[in-house]
């Protein structure tokens, strides 16, 4: 049998999006590596919609 890996898919969503008011949210699709990294990442990507860099929060 395969081994499980420790890698897995997570979703990015910018945190100052919401408190904009801007219809649309900033999503990213990303991998971490779950035995690494248990707690949620936090990483400043670009949101194109408010068109400057923001915190990216995972989501689910």
């Amino acid at each position: 049998m395969a081994k499980k890996g420790n890698r897995v898919q997570v979703i990015l969503e910018c945190t100052e999006h919401k408190d904009s008011g801007k219809p649309g949210t900033s999503r990213y699709i990303t991998t971490k590596n779950r035995k690494n990294t248990p707690d949620r990442l936090e990483i400043k990507k670009y949101n194109p919609i408010l068109r400057k860099y923001t915190i990216h929060k995972e989501i689910k």
